[in-house]
């Protein structure tokens, strides 16, 4: 399919339309609020770009801000998030290593900085922004993220989604069929999948941390028992070979993710039963209900402060 089938079914399919190791060092000791967002920019001007071959025409991208993916091809490049505003030009600069073809699509697996601060730069190269019409709602508009005690400003309408959609988009592309996904409220209210059938590669966005706790944003509808349903269903996609890739952390794998869903379980459960037998936020954050666990995901992930997102959204 060329460019314009592929936005049209965008269009007929709309509904009537953070690396943890930054994220977590933005809570303790916190920052000035004004310096926060220059200061995730700073990180993605001096992050260069690592690119790892996933399939014939398909790579990962990782640099400062959360995982990304480009699938090349004639009909046009499809790149997966955009980073800080600041690293678009390191993210042209590995599509061009990579690809000759023009752009084409950039999809948003959610509305968070560090997933769509580049959108208006990757937009200005010829990139049309997709994504659930959710995430254009939340971008359109000033947010606050009070865990980091950090506000946001709306972004220009350059920046924002031009298509978007409700439930899911299908396409075929550049010799694959390729499904965009929104899960329920999960790490967000904006979350979604993106899936290569042909390629075997799942993009689930920031509903996967690897190797990490996560950060689960309550303020947008995020939620302990969201994050663990969306893991869930994106098991159920996965095979043995699946390549599957986390919103932040290494490359993974359906026994990755089933080990992030077990992980999430039974925090959850450990938790939820202190706060039933009545112990509160504080209380249960002094037990370590994750020390089990901290040696296998305390890599940049804040065990107290995972602690208290489940404590809040269990």
């Amino acid at each position: 399919m060329n460019r314009r089938s592929f936005l049209y079914l965008g269009t007929a399919g709309a509904a009537a339309t953070l690396a943890p190791r930054w994220i977590f060092a933005q809570a303790a000791p916190p920052a000035p609020p004004a310096d926060r967002l220059a200061q995730m920019r700073a990180t993605g001007a001096s992050t260069p770009i690592k690119t790892t071959k996933l399939y014939d025409n398909l790579w990962l991208l990782q640099g400062a801000g959360g995982n990304m993916a480009i699938q090349s091809g004639k009909d046009g490049n499809i790149l997966i998030d955009s980073s800080f505003a600041t690293a678009v030009p390191h993210i042209r600069e590995a599509i061009a290593a990579i690809s000759t073809d023009a752009p084409h699509a950039l999809v948003n697996t959610h509305w968070h900085v560090d997933h769509v601060d580049g959108n208006e730069g990757m937009h200005a190269a010829g990139f049309h922004v997709i994504a659930h019409e959710k995430t254009k709602v939340r971008m359109a508009q000033p947010a606050e993220m009070k865990l980091f005690h950090m506000s946001l400003p709306a972004y220009p309408e350059s920046a924002l989604p031009a298509t978007t959609f409700a439930t899911s988009m299908h396409n075929n592309h550049n010799g694959d069929s390729i499904d965009l996904v929104h899960y329920d409220p999960a790490h967000t209210d904006t979350d979604i999948y993106i899936h290569f059938h042909n390629a075997d590669v799942l993009h689930c966005g920031d509903i996967f941390f690897n190797k990490s706790y996560p950060f689960i944003d309550e303020g947008s509808g995020g939620s302990i028992g969201g994050t663990i349903d969306a893991a869930q269903k994106s098991l159920t996609l996965a095979g043995d070979s699946t390549k599957i890739i986390p919103g932040h952390g290494p490359l993974g794998n359906k026994a990755d993710l089933k080990k992030y869903v077990d992980m999430l379980s039974a925090v959850r459960d450990n938790i939820a039963a202190l706060k039933k037998a009545g112990a509160s936020e504080q209380e249960v954050v002094a037990k370590k209900p994750t020390a089990s666990f901290d040696s296998d995901w305390l890599r940049g992930g804040s065990p107290d402060m995972f602690v208290g997102i489940v404590y809040r959204t269990v």
